[in-house]
């Protein structure tokens, strides 16, 4: 038996209680949760311990193991790398990888800041595909666009990828949506401004950030609503899976 608070309860007796009640769901067909920012918690640490890592290990060795860099290129220890070569994975890599103490707290400030209150209104699964999608997003279109040694790092992709799902999400919820259109215009001067700053992967991470936001608000509520968002975010992957084929046809990998 178990303690309730008045008397005992049988547990068969709880268990059936509980299939019958219904979960809760955010606005947008994600499971509430009582914590809604560990994701955002999870991918701060995430990007803190392997800034860290690269401190002991060696920051450029890093950088150039698991950066996007389109190539093929011969790296330093002779070997020719690149995701031309079918590196892939440095499409995601590259965006738990920062370019100084900086760059990671710029981005990670950024995080914190927006990702709690997408967390919230998506539930955890939609908003880590969301933030995936949008880092890889970024990093799919400098790949398009970056010579074959140019090499990018940083969480910035993903970073206006959240920036863009906020201006869908609240205009979808009818909020006022003034401030975060400032914040982006400022930081879009800063992309093209600054040299160094890697603006297609800004700008791919935004547009996919915002797409995916679309499909996420804008599905119709409904049984089928989980089906059609994930359906969408399984587009949006296909899309960009097809552009990196095509680049890396292009490059002779």
């Amino acid at each position: 038996m178990r303690s309730a608070s008045v008397g005992f309860q049988c547990p068969d007796d709880v268990k059936a209680g509980a299939k019958t009640v219904r979960q809760g769901r955010t606005v947008f067909g994600g499971k509430v949760s009582g914590d809604t920012s560990r994701v955002s918690i999870a991918l701060v640490a995430f990007n803190v311990v392997v800034f860290v890592a690269g401190l002991l290990l060696g920051e450029r060795q890093l950088q150039e193991a698991y950066g996007n860099l389109p190539g093929p290129v011969q790296l330093s220890d002779g070997m020719v790398g690149g995701v031309a070569t079918g590196e892939y994975y440095r499409l995601l890599t590259a965006a738990f990888l920062h370019g100084g103490l900086i760059h990671l707290a710029m981005n990670m400030f950024a995080l914190a800041s927006l990702g709690p209150t997408l967390e919230s209104a998506l539930g955890r699964s939609r908003y880590l595909a969301l933030y995936l999608l949008s880092a890889l997003g970024g990093s799919t279109l400098s790949f398009l666009l970056s010579a074959p040694g140019q090499l990018g790092v940083g969480a910035s992709g993903a970073i206006f990828g959240l920036f863009g799902a906020y201006y869908v999400i609240v205009r979808r919820l009818g909020g006022e949506t003034r401030q975060i259109v400032t914040l982006l215009v400022i930081n879009l001067f800063i992309t093209f401004a600054v040299p160094i700053i890697d603006w297609r992967a800004h700008l791919g991470g935004l547009v996919t950030g915002a797409l995916v936001a679309a499909a996420l608000a804008y599905a119709p509520k409904g049984p089928r609503r989980t089906m059609l968002q994930a359906a969408a975010c399984g587009a949006v992957l296909v899309v960009l899976v097809g552009l990196v084929a095509v680049r890396k046809a292009a490059l002779g990998g």
